[in-house]
């Protein structure tokens, strides 16, 4: 069968298979241990089917960080090797993060201070596996280093020291390999953009670390943290979303709610001004935010109903009402409600609908929108990314974009 499935071995018995649709779902029988079979059948679930999911990559790639073993940048979605089995994606400033299905982590790009967790300091244009470990399991970039969960909980980073975005308790020495912060072992959401971080435990409390400036690490004080600070003192936190080049920082709680704080001046904040914020503040009433992205001085985000939003600065026209006017409270782009996430880059916005499709808006610095033109003109309403229906996951560097198709 061209799916993979986990466990389980081929039965005697002949597998009835029910394809996905759309790149969706699907169902198989008859891929088990008769017992197993039997066990599932009285259930009533067969599991979902893993579905192979190819690398591709565009935009800016000085440090090689799109993976074509070149310095060559694309203005359009290009495969990066030959292999089928990669997850989660990340991108930090110049480099590229992936986990694999089976929990190997893998990096490439410029190699400088360490960021990529090789051990040295090279740059790598194409994937190269960090270590033998496979229990990686969530990863983020920074400008010049990266932090990573693994699948027991535990939280680990590598790369530039400075500003204490290590979060090991120091601002000096960097590290060239994975380490591990503290010994706790309830992380389970993390985001990192820039020089700053934040992190969820499985408690529901938020952290942060790193640059504390404008007040992005939540607390009065902007001084930078060197080892994860708490937030407050809720245990009701459950996504993080940090800026590509500004200290901006949002979250969603687990009823819906989307707060904000730090860098608030150009209206990225929500709150209908133009000023910075030390502490979160909630952006409106409302309790159905699903995702958010963050650019320098913006904020696009999903609902659960499908609709999308955006505000802050309007430059480039990253926004994507069709214009380049800024705002400070959120505005809807158009009338869709089959929008599914967002993911940000230094100026431009990729978000995916549920019908597999993929949508770029704002700058194309590099070909960083995808649309085959290298072209450095701005778009300011979204405009569709080839014609596949089969985009999964997303990690967006500074002007460089990682995705997977399925199938």
């Amino acid at each position: 069968m061209s799916d993979r499935f986990p466990g389980g071995v081929i039965s005697k018995t002949p597998p009835t298979v029910t394809p996905p649709v759309g790149g969706e779902g699907g169902s198989a029988s008859g891929v088990w241990t008769l017992e197993e079979q039997l066990g599932l059948q009285k259930a009533g679930v067969w599991p979902q089917p893993i579905l192979p999911r190819s690398l591709y990559a565009w935009g800016r790639n000085l440090q090689g960080q799109l993976g074509q073993n070149n310095l060559t940048y694309r203005s359009s979605p290009v495969q990066v090797g030959s292999d089928t089995d990669w997850d989660t994606l990340a991108g930090g400033s110049t480099h590229s993060l992936s986990v694999k299905v089976n929990g190997t982590l893998w990096s490439w790009g410029n190699g400088g201070s360490g960021r990529t967790g090789h051990g040295d300091e090279i740059n790598r244009s194409s994937p190269v596996q960090v270590g033998a470990l496979t229990t990686w399991y969530q990863i983020s970039g920074g400008a010049d280093n990266s932090v990573a969960i693994k699948t027991d909980g535990t939280l680990w980073s590598w790369g530039s020291a400075s500003e204490g975005k290590l979060g090991d308790n120091q601002a000096v020495v960097s590290k060239s390999s994975p380490i591990q912060i503290g010994a706790d072992t309830n992380w389970y959401f993390l985001s990192m953009k820039n020089n700053h971080a934040l992190a969820v435990r499985t408690n529901g409390t938020l952290w942060a670390w790193g640059r504390g400036s404008q007040g992005c690490l939540g607390r009065s004080s902007t001084a930078n943290a060197s080892s994860p600070v708490q937030i407050g003192a809720l245990t009701t936190w459950s996504k993080t979303f940090t800026a590509d080049s500004a200290e901006c920082s949002a979250a969603i709680k687990t009823d819906g709610t989307l707060w904000m704080w730090g860098l608030g001046l150009s209206g990225q904040l929500g709150q209908n001004e133009r000023a910075s914020r030390s502490s979160p503040v909630q952006v409106g009433l409302l309790t159905n935010w699903a995702f958010a992205a963050l650019t320098g001085d913006s904020c696009t985000a999903v609902k659960t109903d499908g609709t999308l939003w955006a505000w802050g600065g309007g430059s480039a026209g990253k926004l994507g009402d069709g214009t380049t006017i800024s705002r400070s409270s959120p505005v809807q782009i158009g009338a869709l409600t089959n929008w599914y996430t967002v993911f940000s880059g230094d100026s431009t916005i990729i978000a995916r609908k549920t019908d597999g499709t993929l949508w770029a808006v704002g700058s194309n610095a590099g070909g960083v929108l995808g649309t085959g033109t290298s072209q450095s003109v701005d778009v300011s309403s979204p405009v569709q990314v080839g014609a596949l229906t089969s985009w999964d996951n997303v990690g967006m560097g500074a002007f460089f974009v990682l995705a997977t198709v399925k199938g």
